[in-house]
């Protein structure tokens, strides 16, 4: 649909007007307007609408990804949107974008390359991660609940050290650990070693993980690909709901 955005004002001549009633004119904003809002309420019949007027935002709008993320900007009145677009059926139009572009960026990681933890043949999630990120913390108690309750997944970690200033130090200590997966769960328990250990290959994998993270264009942390979908943040109605469609397994 297409709405009039701009109309042109035109100047009246004075002209002897015949003394008959009139109908009241109607601004064409006004009209444009009332079919609007007609529109809306057909279109999204489960909604009640208490208030509807003009947006400040004018002229087209556009799409982009940034950092993982759908954004729309306007030009015209330089508007920077950060939105989730339906259709009239309810289909999250931004979430399937975002879902999209996360696939096509997927070749850009080597799974091979990832930090394991979770058992083989539980469903896989991949994980960008931050030792000293709160919420990273707090979905790393979520996942050891959920093993405990017979739904484990196999998570392959990717660290993000370009937020907090110890996160790198952090994630090489883990990598370079004789059992990376305790000493993972120690560090996110939150766990200080007095000493953090270092090593080449440790070293290494903290770069190539700050590559993936760049050609991914996560910008946050947690961020997920939970079954070809884009999760940011710790987002537990989510996880929940993945968790309850994949198969279960006798806890560990």
């Amino acid at each position: 649909m297409r709405w009039a955005s701009e109309f042109i004002a035109t100047s009246l001549a004075c002209v002897a007007i015949p003394a008959i009633a009139q109908a009241p004119k109607v601004e064409p904003l006004a009209s444009a307007a009332a079919l609007a809002e007609q529109e809306l309420k057909q279109s999204f019949t489960n909604l009640q609408f208490e208030d509807f007027g003009p947006s400040p935002v004018k002229g087209p709008i556009y799409q982009a990804l940034a950092g993982g993320r759908v954004i729309y900007f306007a030009p015209e009145s330089e508007h920077l949107l950060f939105a989730a677009v339906y259709d009239r059926n309810g289909t999250n139009l931004t979430a399937l974008a975002q879902d999209a572009g996360a696939r096509k960026r997927l070749a850009a990681i080597d799974p091979a390359d990832a930090l394991v933890i979770g058992p083989v043949g539980a469903p896989k999630v991949i994980e960008f991660t931050d030792p000293d990120c709160p919420y990273c913390r707090a979905l790393d108690r979520f996942w050891m609940t959920k093993a405990a309750e017979g739904k484990p997944v196999q998570r392959l970690i990717y660290f993000v050290s370009g937020i907090h200033p110890e996160a790198a130090a952090k994630a090489e200590h883990i990598l370079c650990s004789p059992d990376r997966e305790a000493t993972f769960k120690a560090i996110y328990a939150g766990a200080k070693p007095a000493n953090l250990r270092k090593c080449d290959a440790g070293a290494k994998k903290i770069g190539r993980d700050a590559e993936a993270v760049r050609k991914m264009g996560v910008s946050g942390t947690p961020t997920l690909i939970v079954d070809g979908k884009l999760v940011s943040g710790f987002q537990q109605a989510e996880l929940e709901a993945f968790l309850d469609s994949a198969p279960k397994r006798p806890p560990s």
